[in-house]
This record gives C-alpha cells, sequence and structure tokens, in this order.
C-alpha cells in the first residue's frame, strides 16, 4: 500500500509551497474528505491557542495532492492571511537535502560513507574527545561573562578512530554535540564571524574536542554536522554547495522556491513572520540566526521554501529517487538512506525510532508511541516545520 506524504508548516516558527503537482479529490486516492477536516480544526486550536501565527498543512498519496490548506496569518501585525505560496525557514529539514547531495557523491564515486572526513578536511584530522571531569575535581571554571553559563571542565583524549561521513550523517559523530562541545564552539575564537564562508569556519571546528568517542552514542549535531557536510560537498564536486543544490536538485525537480540566499526581492513579501511564544503571547522575531550572514550555506538549517516544493523533494524519495521522469538517485541508494543505521538501542535514540542517513527511521510504533507506520522517514524543523 503506497504511504501519504504529510507536510506541515507553522508559522511560529512557519511554513510553505510551490510546484505543479497534480490534485485530486480525496477520495480518488484513497482519502476521506470528511476525516480531512480534523488537520483544519487541529491546526484551528493551536491558532486559537496562540501556538503559531498561522500554518500551511499539505498532504499527497500517490503522487497528487488531496488536501492542500493555508491557515491563519502571514503577518500578525499586516492581518495578512496566509497563502499556500508561504516562504519557511525550514531549519533541520535542510538536512535530508544535504544527506541527498551526499547520496549523490557516493553515487558517483566521489565520496564514500566510510571516507574519514580529514580526507576533504585536514584539520579534522587527529581529534581530541572531551572527558568530563566530575564536580568534586571542580565540575566548572567559574561563572561566565555576561551571564553565560560556567564553562564545564574537562580533559582530552585521543580520539579512538576519525570521524567518518556516516558518522555526520548519522549525528554520531561527537562534533559540537553537547555540553562541553557545544560550550568550547562559542568561545569567540571558535564562532562564525560576519560574511566568512563555509570553507573559513569548518576547519576551525577541527580544533574542537568531540563530545564522546566517534559511534559511541548518537547526539544531535543541530548545526555542525551537516554544516561541515556541505564543505565535504563542495570540496568533493568542485562546486559551491548552493550551485550544486540548485542545479543537480532544485532546478531538475521544479523546486524554483527554494534558496539560501536570494536577491530577488519579489520573494521577501511571501516569507512568514516568525514568532516565539511569550507571557504577552506571540513576539515577532526580526533578526536572524547568526548562521544566515549571507555568505555561509548552513547545512543543519539554512534553506528557505514553500510545501509544495518541498514536496516535490519528498515525493523524489517516496518514489526511490525520482519523480516525474526525473531521478536523482538509485533506488536501492534511496534504500541505504531510510534503513536503520543506528538502531534504537544505541544510547540517545528513543525506543521504536532508530537513525537513517539524515533522516529518524520509524521502527516500532507502539514502543515509539506514535501512529506513523514502520518504515516512516523524514525530518523535522526547529522553527514548527
Amino acid at each position: 500500500m503506497r504511504k501519504p506524504l504529510i507536510l506541515l508548516f507553522c508559522a511560529l516558527l512557519v511554513l510553505p509551497l510551490s510546484g505543479a503537482t497534480p490534485t485530486a479529490r480525496p477520495e480518488e486516492i484513497g482519502l476521506s474528505s470528511e476525516r480531512l477536516k480534523r488537520v483544519h480544526e487541529l491546526v484551528q486550536r493551536h491558532l486559537d491557542a496562540g501556538s503559531f501565527s498561522g500554518a500551511v498543512t499539505l498532504i499527497a498519496r500517490n503522487g497528487r495532492i488531496g488536501h492542500f490548506e493555508a491557515h491563519g496569518l502571514m503577518d500578525i501585525d499586516s492581518r495578512e492571511p496566509m497563502r499556500k505560496d508561504a516562504l519557511f525557514r525550514i531549519m533541520s529539514m535542510t538536512k535530508p537535502v544535504v544527506g541527498v547531495a551526499i547520496l549523490m557523491l557516493v553515487e558517483e564515486g566521489k565520496v564514500r560513507l566510510n571516507d574519514p572526513v580529514s580526507r576533504f578536511i585536514p584539520q579534522f584530522k587527529n581529534l581530541k574527545v572531551a572527558v568530563a571531569q566530575p564536580a568534586s575535581a571542580g565540575g566548572a571554571s567559574g561563572a561566565g561573562q555576561q551571564g553565560e553559563p560556567a564553562a564545564p571542565r574537562f580533559y582530552a583524549v585521543p580520539a579512538e578512530g576519525e570521524i567518518t561521513i556516516k558518522d555526520l550523517l548519522t549525528h554520531t559523530s561527537g562534533l559540537v554535540s553537547g555540553t562541553i562541545s557545544n560550550s568550547e564552539a562559542r568561545k569567540p575564537d571558535v564562532r562564525l564571524k560576519d560574511k566568512e564562508s563555509n570553507a573559513d569556519y569548518i576547519p576551525r571546528l577541527g580544533g574542537l574536542p568531540l563530545e564522546f568517542q566517534p559511534g559511541s552514542r548518537w547526539a544531535y549535531s543541530a548545526q555542525a554536522g551537516f554544516d561541515t557536510l556541505v564543505l565535504v560537498a563542495e570540496v568533493a564536486s568542485g562546486q559551491k554547495f548552493d550551485q550544486f543544490a540548485r542545479q543537480r536538485i532544485f532546478g531538475p525537480l521544479g523546486m524554483k522556491d527554494t534558496y539560501f540566499y536570494t536577491s530577488d526581492d519579489s520573494f521577501k513579501p511571501r516569507i512568514a513572520s516568525r514568532y516565539n511564544r511569550s507571557e504577552k503571547g506571540l513576539t515577532k522575531v526580526t533578526t536572524e540566526a547568526n548562521f544566515m550572514n549571507g555568505a555561509f550555506l548552513s547545512g543543519g538549517g539554512g534553506l528557505f521554501t514553500t510545501a509544495e516544493d518541498y514536496l516535490q523533494f519528498g515525493l523524489m524519495l517516496l518514489n526511490g529517487g525520482q519523480v516525474n521522469g526525473t531521478r536523482l538517485l538509485g533506488p536501492r541508494t534511496v534504500e541505504v538512506m531510510r534503513s536503520m543505521h543506528i538502531p534504537d538501542t544505541l544510547p540517545g535514540r528513543p525506543r521504536g525510532e532508530g537513525y537513517g542517513l539524515s533522516v529518524r527511521v520509524v521502527n516500532d510504533p507502539v514502543q515509539r508511541g506514535t501512529l506513523l507506520s514502520t518504515g516512516t522517514f523524514g525530518w523535522s524543523g526547529a522553527y514548527g516545520t
């Protein structure tokens, strides 16, 4: 049985749409018009509760859209209604796009999953691993500056092996993945600076201690792991990653509204405003994250897109690497991508949900406590997508 592809983009932290996927009456593709009303009812409850300002929801099955609806507002101040082609910052839903790019390069023989990262970024050789000192040994180095938390105390030991491309794809590298490594990454001489590119910044991460021995546990590398994979892709392909993604992924799939940065001012009115929840209700966010500096291409969370654009990407994966006659990956490669490389028994993973190459994989819905089917795979974004 074909599984439906479901997309939800919320504007709290908001979401998008943009292609030419055929539509159908729900009943024509095995869905229920009556039960689909629950989607709007659910979103409306969140709108009434002030969870977010607006959303776009989309459900497709067998390659056709059976539900596509805009809810709420693009912007609270202007009262502009949400639009189906709204642009959203999809944050970590960028990661599977990077995963596909790496797997395309694997198919071409330019990258191997077991390659050490140092093959592409020499500064990642001879890494160290942080070992936290117990509280009795001092615990922390004292109060931080300007209200920052105290830096944890640790000593470093040699890594037992180099981190690999697969380690980065599966969040088992230990690269900026916990208390110690995050603290070290915030130091002024490490932080990403204005107008720095991946090639400028990422090599500095090679001087940081890993949070744990590579492969010994799962811990989410929110930015660094996939930002590093962007540089790997650039070195292996000889192209800037935004050019590679546009020519090799977005263009072929017809994802005309997906980008890291754009000089096209016509996109700006379509960007859904972003809000944080507070005691006073939703508070508009007017600043961008530090990695949105105009030069850095964040594989961890830098893309803007629409719901319908991302649908094309999702359909490509659901269909074994191709959609509408356009093939990006071979079926076996997609099967490997969505296979459970990291079992749910590895420390850090919840029972019932393993991890593939850039995507979570549900292996036991009962243990996971979800109604999703076994084999469901994907990822979500911190801003509500």
